[in-house]
């Protein structure tokens, strides 16, 4: 193709009747290959329907038939221009057999078929019931099951149901109320054998712990966690049967009363989120389990000392009672300023009353009931546990930012420099009190104190005690002997325990000295001469 000079830049370019040379000769080229291309689809679509007729055929250069060849035939592909014999056709057809004739193998491709790996069955791993129980804890239930039910086929009362929560599911006695319920859903009465094995099988309680079949067995089915009404079953057997509470049958009211404080105390200790609602997570966390065993097997209930004790329950009833001056069961703040003859002073009584630490249950604006009145007494007399720490760290914190400050702790240390001067004791400066608070401490930054550090202190009960209750401490700094002797004897009793203990033996002998004063008003009354 020849080229011409360009005026301007001096460079040659092609004529025009050069391009329509180049172009008819691309056409052309093109033209023939396609043409080639055609053919060799048209010779393998030939040779492909040979191959499924089972006729022999030959491969041409150009074209070819179904039998014939053309004039420039290729060499056969098999000698003696005979084909190998198919491999008889499977009555399954399957597409394996398929693949191996016509597949690349069949035509003398390199590539090698690669078997597949057997494919291995992975066992179940998640169950949502929870993973099935043994056999041999199957049979070992079933077999206690049947010999329990030989002589009962009627099925069983409620009063008979006591000894299947106890011997054969090795739960509390008190719980068989609540169990009996569970499984006789149409109220009918009685619980058949077939009734109970399925209930407790379908439901898996057999591989469940202790506290997941409480739990279960004292929720409703359509909740995931436990409210205060749950609990008031169990604790009404247990008022019922229990031998230590025997004397409260007389008195139906104090039952109520006791059953309210146990329930109350269970959710101060137990649920640790304070929104009314147990989980399972905190009820394993907590004590309660060991504290249910515990009282199924003492016949004294007051040697149960958590939760369940009839001491502790007249302890905190009676100091409510005291401070209720018109026994309307409310009180209010000028009663709770007396509580613990004064101790308290009125910048911390009204940080309770703001509700900042817990917000009050009882729906009369100004005043306390009785829950809320339990959950001041139980942090107010054992600042040795979290809840109680957790109470008090929210009432010093005046903006609520989670640490305490050196103004925040001044702020309620000068009504307690206050009284001090005005009981003519010699006052403490708040530098002094700052450093003791900061060494009893220690805390990670050394402008506040966080709630990790309050946890993490066992005298940061003291610290609270310094800053509002000015009778804890004057008796803390005096050290007091009897208080530290009482401390040695039992490390294991907690500072609410040793309060009550004490407390029940003050309010048990002014009961006494009160009786005996009525006693002998009515024997002087009897020897006076009638008139």
């Amino acid at each position: 193709m020849s080229l011409r000079r360009c005026s301007r830049s001096g460079f040659r370019c092609p004529r025009l009747a050069d391009w329509y040379f180049f172009d008819s000769f691309f056409c052309l080229e093109t033209l023939s290959y396609f043409r080639s291309l055609f053919c060799s689809f048209i010779q393998v679509n030939s040779l492909v329907a040979d191959a499924k007729s089972g006729a022999s055929f030959n491969v041409g250069g150009n074209s070819t038939g179904i039998n014939g060849v053309s004039n420039h035939s290729l060499p056969s592909m098999f000698p003696g221009g005979s084909t190998p014999p198919l491999s008889p056709r499977s009555a399954s057809s399957s597409p394996r057999m398929v693949k191996q004739r016509f597949g690349p193998s069949s035509l003398s491709s390199p590539l090698k078929l690669v078997k597949e790996p057997a494919r291995e069955a992975i066992p179940q791993f998640y169950f949502t019931s929870g993973r099935p129980a043994p056999n041999e804890l199957t049979e070992d239930f079933l077999s206690k099951a049947n010999q329990f039910f030989l002589s009962r086929s009627d099925g069983v009362q409620i009063k008979e149901f006591k000894l299947v929560t106890k011997e054969i599911c090795k739960l509390p006695s008190y719980l068989s109320t609540a169990l009996f319920r569970k499984i006789d859903v149409n109220c009918n009465g009685k619980v058949s054998r077939e009734q109970f094995i399925n209930y407790w099988i379908m439901s898996n309680m057999l591989t469940m712990d202790l506290a997941s079949q409480v739990f279960a067995i004292l929720k409703e089915p359509e909740r995931n966690y436990l409210v205060q009404d749950d609990f008031k079953p169990a604790l009404q057997e247990l008022l019922a049967t229990h031998p230590g509470l025997e004397f409260l049958q007389s008195t139906p009211e104090f039952q109520e009363r006791y059953a309210e404080t146990v329930i109350y105390r269970i959710f101060y200790y137990i649920n640790r989120t304070s929104n009314g609602r147990i989980t399972l997570r905190e009820l394993k966390r907590g004590n309660l389990i060991a504290a249910m065993q515990h009282v199924d097997k003492e016949e004294d209930i007051n040697k149960v000392l958590k939760y369940f004790s009839y001491e502790h329950f007249y302890v905190i009833y009676c100091k409510f009672w005291e401070l209720d001056n018109d026994h309307d069961f409310f009180i209010e703040k000028e009663n709770v300023i007396k509580y613990g003859n004064h101790a308290l002073t009125y910048r911390i009584v009204d940080r309770i009353f703001s509700q900042i630490p817990r917000r009050f249950t009882c729906n009369v604006e100004g005043r306390m009931g009785y829950e809320d009145f339990v959950y001041f007494i139980l942090a107010e007399e054992d600042k040795s546990s979290e809840p109680s720490l957790e109470y008090w760290f929210k009432c010093i914190d005046l903006d609520g930012n989670g640490v305490l400050t050196r103004n925040e702790m001044q702020y309620f240390f000068e009504e307690q420099l206050h009284r001090m001067e005005c009981m003519a004791q010699e006052p403490v400066l708040f530098e002094d009190i700052l450093c003791q608070i900061f060494d009893m401490i220690g805390p990670e930054n050394e402008e506040c104190i966080t709630l990790r550090d309050i946890k993490n202190c066992k005298l940061a009960g003291h610290v609270f005690n310094i800053l509002f209750n000015l009778n804890k401490f004057v008796a803390f700094e005096s050290r007091d002997p009897f208080l530290i002797r009482q401390e040695h004897e039992d490390p294991t009793l907690t500072e609410w325990d040793r309060f009550a203990h004490r407390e029940y033996i003050r309010l048990s002998m002014e009961e006494e000295a009160e009786d005996a004063s009525n006693a002998s008003d009515v024997w002087d009354e009897s020897l006076e001469a009638p008139f």
